[in-house]
């Protein structure tokens, strides 16, 4: 197994290649790509930048040159339910690209000549994403943020939930485009701009991948207030603390032959 990890921002990947053991860096279509082992499970760390594209061309990089055997992306998005606060865990159940829409002569969402519109994650990493979100929150969140950017975003009783993830290149800002996201694509919990993207690409690969996302706002007029503060204050930290518990669960069940 080789583990793929992508996060749009620098910051939603501080700590990771840092605990590597081993690691160097290869440059490879504008990217930089760092190889190591992080806790006993073979691993590549890269930054994909923000967007379908760059997200779709990083997945592709990653398993057509560097061999990754499974993807997961990790990062931040904002709400798209009322119930799914800041500072919850999203795990993505299926994902979307809400900007397609190549109707009348396919369905709106569906990606033309695939018959898909949501591509479902692996149940597997999703099963051990939503784990290893659960054991943070219970265990790990206290000692791991600070209480003064707990308090600051109001982080009491944070949730981890399981459901639709939606893609788009926009940034998310306005209440009545968030309502019509939601109504349009029933269950929805989250927006981002890149995890559809990769979704689609390990779909045609066979390559099975988890997206793994904190809230960071409500997708409204005040999204992008203190974004980069929570980003690297809260959301980092959770991403830090949630694959290692991941890459730990991984090297046990590649021990016991699972």
């Amino acid at each position: 197994m080789r583990l793929g990890i992508i996060s749009a921002l620098h910051e939603e990947q501080q700590g990771l290649v840092e605990a590597m053991q081993s690691p160097y860096k290869l440059v490879h279509g504008m990217r930089e790509v760092w190889v190591g082992q992080l806790w006993e499970i073979d691993a590549v760390c890269v930054l994909s930048r923000i967007g379908k594209v760059a997200a779709a061309m990083t997945a592709t990089l990653l398993v057509e040159k560097f061999g990754v055997t499974h993807i997961l992306f990790t990062g931040v998005a904002g709400s798209g339910d009322p119930s799914v606060r800041v500072g919850d865990i999203v795990v993505a159940e299926a994902l979307v690209q809400h900007d397609m829409d190549a109707s009348p002569l396919f369905p709106r969402h569906e990606v033309p000549l695939t018959g898909i519109s949501h591509f479902a994650s692996e149940r597997r990493m999703a099963r051990q994403l939503m784990h290893s979100a659960d054991f943070f929150l219970e265990n790990e969140l206290l000692d791991t943020i600070d209480a003064t950017e707990r308090a600051a975003f109001a982080l009491h009783g944070p949730r981890v939930h399981h459901g639709l993830v939606a893609s788009g290149d926009q940034f998310v800002g306005s209440r009545g485009r968030i309502q019509a996201l939601g109504e349009a694509l029933p269950g929805l919990l989250a927006v981002e701009m890149e995890g559809a993207a990769v979704a689609q690409v390990c779909f045609e690969l066979g390559i099975p991948f988890g997206v793994i996302r904190t809230i960071s706002d409500n997708a409204n007029e005040n999204a992008a207030t203190d974004f980069m503060r929570f980003v690297k204050s809260v959301a980092a930290r959770y991403a830090f603390c949630i694959v290692r518990h991941f890459c730990w669960q991984l090297a046990s069940a590649s021990a016991s032959g699972e």
